[in-house]
């Protein structure tokens, strides 16, 4: 990016279901300090980081396994919201099925909001700079209202889990790194 864009403000949007995948199955599920990985990111001035994830399912009434799982969840969840100038914004799982009749989970309200948020912020001025860290071509539509609100956007992805389509959309795309995620190791 220009060296002129260091002035400008910046908004990281990270889908954290996609980046804790990519971490677990690229990297060894290493575990990665956000505030880093937000700064080292962010070639301008961190307006705020969005953090986009959804807690684990819960049947009614839960199990103590699921119990668990959530609460680490919105410990974790909690422990991001606190970082300087971050925000978690959480959608729901819910569990659904086959026709064959497996259930199997999905998370609901995550990429809309992530996606209504990057458009929000684009569209109001706030931004002229937008990180995504994300692999999902839904995302492609509020990338290209970004970029005509004349935002400039950046893609961080998996070469293993990624829309080419998405790459293709954004201004620049730069693959998520093993030298990346040392930088930002806990």
């Amino acid at each position: 990016m220009d060296s002129d864009l260091s002035l400008e403000w910046c908004a990281v949007f990270i889908d954290g279901g996609y980046l804790a995948k990519v971490l677990k199955n690229e990297f060894d599920e290493i575990r990665i300090d956000f505030l880093k990985l937000s700064d080292k990111i962010c070639p301008g001035k961190r307006l705020r980081t969005y953090y986009y994830n959804a807690p684990p399912y819960q049947s009614s009434p839960p199990t103590p396994q699921e119990k668990e799982r959530y609460q680490k969840a919105i410990k974790f969840f909690s422990y991001i919201d606190r970082l300087e100038r971050f925000e978690v914004v959480k959608g729901k799982t819910v569990k659904r099925y086959t026709a064959e009749g497996k259930a199997y989970f999905t998370q609901k309200g995550v990429d809309v909001r992530l996606a209504v948020d990057l458009v929000r912020l684009s569209w109001a001025g706030h931004i002229k700079i937008a990180v995504l860290i994300a692999g999902d071509n839904d995302f492609v539509p509020a990338v290209k209202a970004a970029k005509d609100a004349g935002v400039i956007v950046k893609l961080y992805y998996s070469k293993n889990s990624s829309s080419d389509e998405l790459i293709s959309a954004v201004d620049e795309a730069e693959e998520i790194t093993k030298e990346l995620i040392e930088q930002c190791r806990r």
